[in-house]
């Protein structure tokens, strides 16, 4: 058991000591010493709080600070090629109850705008291409929507190793190629919601939202008592579609078609489009927070080269090597990471290959 001294310790070092980013605030219990004035204070956080110190600290021996490990990653990657690709809920934005309410800082939009300057950036999300673009309002980014199904990217090479889910058209500009491998199943996606939004609707505090490739059923307002009823709801809407699929994640339930596609796919196809799928001297950089993210990690852990950064304050399963506790700390990352290649002598260089117009 570890003592007291080393509990407060831990606690002031994660940040749950007096900390915003922890929700929870300790609770007296019955080791308690009464002050001069006679009340009683608190000595030993709840087992509750121990029991998740005690399963944190491990976690973090494995999953070690993107920040404290920050020297020893750009140590591994000087003279080699980084692409940063980059989740937006819980990443580059909190987590907020209103989903259409979840602005980025203007701080954390000028980190980005930095760190794509030095470096080919995407903003990887399960948001509409178009929305998430409007939340970033960034133009020198790549943005992929809906989990990866609606990629605006570079023109692809001829050669491709997927050419069964293509469909590309045209970019605004000409230069750039739209890639939606789930493009037929809009007219079916558009059914889904208008079927959810009726079914839907008597719930308080439940909200669906068009992901434009898939869709999403947002419930963090909705009573605990009326979740099973918003699930069963939505499961008996998709009885009728069997190309879709379920799935859930932060206070969301996801529905989208049932392809061979998702965020690590995204992340490969946008490494072709760029050039870099093949080359031993790129490293790419993904941070997110949510489970579909895994897909990306898996994808960085399989080439055996990469930097996967999970944000999460609390010990979870994940593919991930390192981690960062909120968007704060992923913010004063990408200021490190411009910072250190703003400092290399090769910043031009670097700037005219990837050919991104800040």
């Amino acid at each position: 058991m570890i003592s007291e001294i080393q509990i407060f310790k831990i606690l002031q070092a994660m940040g749950l000591q007096g900390s915003h980013s922890s929700k929870r605030k300790l609770q007296p219990i019955s080791k308690a010493k009464n002050d001069e004035n006679g009340s009683a204070h608190s000595l030993v956080p709840p087992d509750s709080i121990i029991s998740d110190i005690e399963s944190y600290t491990p976690w973090k021996f494995e999953h070690p600070s993107a920040l404290d490990s920050f020297e020893r990653m750009m140590k591994a990657a000087k003279g080699k090629k980084i692409a940063v690709f980059l989740d937006y809920d819980g990443t580059l934005s909190p987590i907020v109850d209103d989903p259409d309410k979840a602005f980025m800082s203007d701080e954390m939009r000028a980190a980005v705008r930095e760190v794509a300057k030095y470096f080919p950036t995407a903003i990887v999300s399960g948001r509409s291409r178009e929305k998430v673009k409007q939340f970033v309002q960034l133009s020198n980014v790549y943005y992929a929507g809906s989990h990866g199904m609606d990629i605006k990217a570079p023109p692809r090479p001829v050669k491709s190793s997927d050419g069964k889910y293509h469909t590309i058209s045209p970019g605004i500009k000409g230069n750039e190629v739209a890639f939606q491998p789930a493009k037929k199943f809009l007219p079916a996606i558009q059914e889904i919601i208008t079927e959810l939004e009726e079914e839907t609707k008597k719930i308080q505090g439940a909200s669906v939202e068009d992901n434009r490739f898939c869709v999403s059923v947002h419930f963090r307002q909705v009573r605990d008592e009326d979740y099973s009823i918003l699930q069963e709801k939505v499961k008996s809407v998709l009885k009728n579609y069997p190309e879709f699929h379920l799935s859930e994640g932060k206070k969301v339930m996801e529905i989208r078609p049932s392809i061979e596609w998702d965020k690590g796919h995204a992340l490969e196809y946008l490494l072709e489009t760029l050039g870099l799928s093949n080359s031993s001297d790129v490293l790419p950089l993904y941070i997110g927070d949510d489970r579909t993210d895994e897909d990306a990690f898996k994808v960085i852990k399989s080439r055996g080269r990469g930097f996967p950064i999970i944000v999460s304050s609390t010990p979870k399963d994940t593919k991930a090597s390192y981690s960062l506790k909120d968007p704060s700390e992923v913010l004063t990352f990408l200021s490190r990471l411009a910072r250190w290649r703003k400092s290399s002598s090769s910043t031009r260089q670097h700037s005219q290959i990837w050919g991104i117009n800040s």
